[in-house]
């Protein structure tokens, strides 16, 4: 009866980490590169709305202060 519970657990653990490492590569597989490309869509926009109020000069880098 030990025997069974102690490999019960050891294949309900390994079971858990295949679980995990199936999440962690549906999470950089596909949610990542969502992410990536709506962050790097959201940037470009806050940039170029920098770029056309300031120009890109000193103050487009550093701030409307300089």
């Amino acid at each position: 009866s030990e025997y069974d519970s102690d490999e019960d657990y050891r294949i309900a653990q390994q079971e858990w980490e295949d679980s995990l490492q199936q999440l962690q590569l549906l999470i950089s597989v596909f949610l990542m590169p969502f992410v990536g490309k709506w962050l790097g869509r959201k940037w470009s926009h806050l940039a170029h709305a920098r770029y056309q109020r300031l120009g890109l000069g000193w103050a487009f880098f550093f701030g409307e202060k300089y």
